[in-house]
């Protein structure tokens, strides 16, 4: 049976309403919440959302602009940057009933205060009970409806279930979890690895240099996610390796096409957001915390801040002293 049947998605930027999509195929009872009401009233006029063209909105799903929907929900997606996630969640807290689930689906670090995204609806709306949802998934794969595999985790393992059941479908397969911090820094790590990838790609270095960059990458998000009390067979799935096997390989993504314009010497792709660039600063400052070593991290945390050229960064990478392999 079926728990939770009304399902919000607050955000309805092109993942919100893919997971919009993902969950009316799942059998749900879905509201699309936009901040903005012109963009919700356009939404729901023309039942298509212009950040995911050509790509229709299920007819079952209503599209609002009143937050206070959130609170009739059994189970609320908050799908919005991560560094708005904090003012989202407070706006949204007023509205939600004790015990109800937020499942965030954004992937970083909070800047400032290093907090996690499920720390963030902890401390913003207290009442909830915070869930992650991250994952290898392009929002255009998943608003189609194509076969695409993520991880669910939140810390109690009968209601980690219960969101799977809810969220799940043929095409659309959660796999769940109680490892919520593993979860959390593989979505926020592969960002910040997937522009070095751009970077590799854009430069024309070679398919060798790009499988090295991944591997090594990985590596580095073994050490942190172990450091940060994470399970390693979480940092070796979906929302580690999975995540970060995608994001490195495709130009899909949006932190690998923001490296590989860097890597072109170009300008990064305008009205595209590349959490990778907000979150690579964040990520070096924590791993310098847990005393973790994040080269590659830390070259793209350095470019992005304007100390070191692209050629300088690569220099430094390939003139590492040599080690055993670990």
């Amino acid at each position: 049976m079926i728990t939770h049947q009304n399902i919000a998605i607050v955000g309805a930027g092109a993942w919100g309403t893919a997971l919009a999509n993902a969950t009316a195929r799942a059998g749900r009872d879905v509201t699309l919440i936009a901040r903005d009401p012109a963009a919700a009233n356009a939404i729901a006029h023309t039942r298509e959302n212009p950040k995911l063209p050509g790509i229709p909105l299920a007819a079952s799903i209503k599209v609002s602009s009143d937050l206070a929907q959130a609170g009739q929900a059994d189970a609320v997606l908050l799908v919005t940057p991560a560094q708005n996630l904090r003012q989202a969640a407070v706006a949204m807290a007023p509205h939600l009933a004790s015990g109800t689930p937020v499942i965030v689906c954004a992937k970083g670090i909070e800047r400032g205060t290093h907090r996690f995204m499920t720390e963030i609806v902890a401390e913003s709306a207290p009442q909830a009970v915070p869930a992650i949802l991250s994952g290898p998934s392009f929002d255009v794969d998943v608003a189609r409806g194509l076969p695409t595999a993520v991880t669910l985790a939140t810390r109690d393992e009968a209601l980690a279930k219960a969101l799977v059941q809810a969220l799940g479908s043929s095409t659309f397969r959660p796999y769940h979890s109680t490892d919520v911090r593993g979860v959390e820094i593989g979505g926020a790590a592969k960002n910040v690895l997937a522009i070095a990838a751009g970077i590799v790609a854009g430069k024309q270095l070679g398919a060798s240099a790009l499988a090295a960059l991944t591997t090594r990458g990985f590596a580095e998000l073994m050490r942190l996610g172990l450091a940060c009390g994470a399970r390693p067979e979480t940092i070796a799935g979906l929302s580690g390796l999975g995540d970060l096997l995608l994001s490195c390989s495709s130009p899909q993504s949006r932190n690998f096409s923001y490296g590989l314009a860097l890597g072109k010497g170009e300008t990064p792709p305008l009205g595209k957001l590349a959490e990778g660039a907000f979150t690579a600063p964040v990520l070096i400052e924590l791993a310098t915390e847990k005393n973790v070593e994040m080269p590659v991290a830390s070259a793209v945390a350095a470019v992005l801040g304007g100390a070191v050229s692209v050629n300088d960064a690569i220099e430094a990478l390939l003139t590492r002293p040599f080690r055993s392999e670990g």
